[in-house]
């Protein structure tokens, strides 16, 4: 009973659509991430090596360390070289962490492009709905069939809006009163004795 109360917990858990949702959001913004890096490593890292070349004199983004310990090549013969191991050596990459920094910029841009083209569209439909209110799609299709500007659509729409506040005032000034409630009742009854009470005392 324990494992099939763990399974059905499991199942419930991984069937949710916030966790779908997690799901599908992992796997966009990996894609996103592998568009990103491509981008940075292929197209902007070259344009800045070569700035940088320029300005250097020949040391890219890439090569940009400080070394916090060297440690040199051996030759054939077992003699120190002037050429750097950077497997032994130890240094701080600034190279690798400018590009890192670069590349959560790109992400972070991407993301906010996109985040604010869907509020976009979605506070643009709202509007939209909002603007045309009370008439039906079927109705705003069947103007704009008929050659109506959108102008002219929100005029029916206004005309349409004025004539259904006009119907609903008519419909509750001729409405029936409402039935009293059994508070009002009860207060009518209470209000009668009284004054029949008070005019018994007058005679």
């Amino acid at each position: 009973m324990a494992k099939k109360g763990f399974f059905a917990e499991f199942k419930a858990f991984i069937t949710r659509g916030n966790v779908l949702d997690m799901a599908v959001g992992v796997i966009i913004g990996g894609a996103f991430s592998a568009i990103v890096t491509a981008l940075t490593n292929q197209i902007i890292m070259p344009i800045i090596n070569m700035v940088l070349y320029a300005i250097t004199g020949g040391r890219g983004l890439e090569n940009i360390y400080t070394y916090l310990h060297k440690a040199f090549l051996l030759d054939e013969a077992g003699a120190l070289t002037t050429e750097i191991d950077l497997a032994n050596s130890i240094y701080i990459d600034w190279g690798a962490f400018i590009t890192a920094i670069i590349n959560f910029l790109l992400i972070a841009l991407v993301l906010f492009l996109i985040v604010r083209t869907i509020n976009r569209f979605h506070e643009g439909a709202k509007n939209a709905k909002t603007k045309y209110e009370p008439l039906t799609k079927e109705e705003i299709k069947s103007l704009r069939k008929e050659g109506k500007s959108w102008d002219e659509v929100k005029a029916a729409a206004t005309e349409k809006q004025a004539q259904l506040d006009k119907e609903a005032a008519e419909a509750a000034a001729n409405a029936p009163a409402p039935a009293p409630t059994t508070d009002e009742l009860l207060t009518q009854i209470r209000d009668l004795l009284q004054a029949q009470a008070g005019t018994e005392k007058k005679e």
